[in-house]
């Protein structure tokens, strides 16, 4: 999911460069959703694991 949102942010700045503003605001809208939708993943994984009592290591 992490590597959807740099793609998008990717594509947002390659087509803000060449000047498609709509294309390039709606790709970074898509790559913020994509990213605190991992971050959030993240944390519940991460809380999931420590109340499991299996901490990375």
């Amino acid at each position: 999911m992490l590597r959807w949102s740099i793609g998008f942010l990717v594509l947002a700045i390659i087509a803000a460069f060449f000047g498609f503003g709509g294309i390039a605001r709606t790709s970074v809208d898509i790559a913020q959703v994509l990213f605190f939708l991992f971050a959030i993943l993240f944390v519940v994984s991460v809380l999931a694991a420590a109340l499991r009592g299996k901490l990375p290591t």
